[in-house]
């Protein structure tokens, strides 16, 4: 009698992967009332709760053995690699968000870090004082007014919205190692493959502090990651100037403190004194009631001197 050998079914994997974050949202749903800034409350849950269970049972452990045995300088010889190869794109939004002096600092980091710092592997740019900056096709978009939407959280790739989602493609189309996948051949896809394994988990491996504080000091931890995302991303877009209305609980202060003052004004302020009381009569004490300084508080104990 002969063995079959069992075949992984790729298509039935992706169908059953599709199917259990979308009824991992549906149970969400039934719980959780959708707000009007975030419509998909309940898929993102869910999609939170699976990206949550694939980082425990994979990407944690395989970054916290990661970041055992890899040496120091190693790691971060790593993380300037793909940091220095990041940069490309950094310079193509520059320039399509007009920023003209940060994109000659950022080709400059680039050129330089790929000559002296050895293919990117040491960041020669920042000892001489070329910082590095944060730009992406997601907030290209946001400098020319496309709405982010509302929030969204996506599988594998964790916090987003749909303006961000399409950041993507255009990051993907920025980064020089899709067109070494795409036309390379096979050793030089499974090559990139490889890279973007390292680079995931090179990332994952500089979050353990940020988890930890994750974990430890949010209530609702959905709301604590959606709120900072959202908030790093205002933040990004307006290069940290952000306007004076960002805030809704600002707005709503302001809004009231407005409506309280205009309440006050409309009151109406005629003075109930009888006509036949001279100013002196008003302004002349009531002996039939205390005085400020006579009157005494509710907690107020008369001590008396013991017989």
């Amino acid at each position: 009698m002969s063995m079959q050998k069992p075949t992984l079914n790729t298509p039935l994997l992706l169908s059953s992967l599709v199917v259990s974050i979308t009824l991992a949202g549906c149970a969400s749903t039934a719980t959780t009332v959708p707000e009007k800034n975030d419509p998909w409350v309940g898929w993102n849950r869910g999609t939170q709760t699976f990206n949550d269970n694939l980082d425990k049972a994979i990407v944690k452990p395989l970054a916290q053995g990661y970041e055992w045995i890899t040496p120091e300088f190693v790691n971060e010889g790593i993380t300037n690699f793909f940091s220095n190869i990041n940069d490309i794109g950094v310079t193509v939004n520059d320039l399509l968000q007009f920023k003209l002096t940060q994109s000659g600092m950022d080709a400059s980091r680039f050129l330089i870090n790929t000559t002296a710092g050895v293919g990117g592997f040491v960041d020669v740019a920042k000892m001489i004082d070329l910082p590095k900056h944060k730009e992406d096709f997601g907030q290209t978009l946001g400098y020319w007014g496309v709405p982010s939407g509302s929030y969204l959280v996506l599988p594998i790739f964790g916090p987003s919205s749909p303006r961000d989602t399409f950041g993507l493609v255009g990051d993907a189309l920025f980064n020089p190692l899709t067109y070494v996948s795409i036309f390379g051949g096979a050793a030089a896809t499974a090559a990139t493959a490889g890279s973007k394994v390292l680079d995931v988990t090179d990332k994952r491996a500089h979050l353990m502090t940020t988890e930890k504080i994750v974990n430890e000091g949010s209530i609702d931890r959905y709301d604590f990651i959606k709120n900072s995302y959202e908030q790093n991303r205002d933040y990004l877009i307006h290069d940290g100037n952000l306007p004076d209305d960002t805030d809704p609980d600002l707005n709503d202060e302001s809004s009231d403190s407005g409506s309280t003052k205009g309440s006050s004004n409309g009151k109406n302020t005629t003075s109930s004194t009888p006509a036949n009381k001279s100013a002196d009569d008003v302004n002349k004490p009531d002996a039939s009631k205390p005085s400020a300084s006579d009157k005494k508080p509710a907690h107020f104990l008369k001590l008396t001197e013991p017989k």
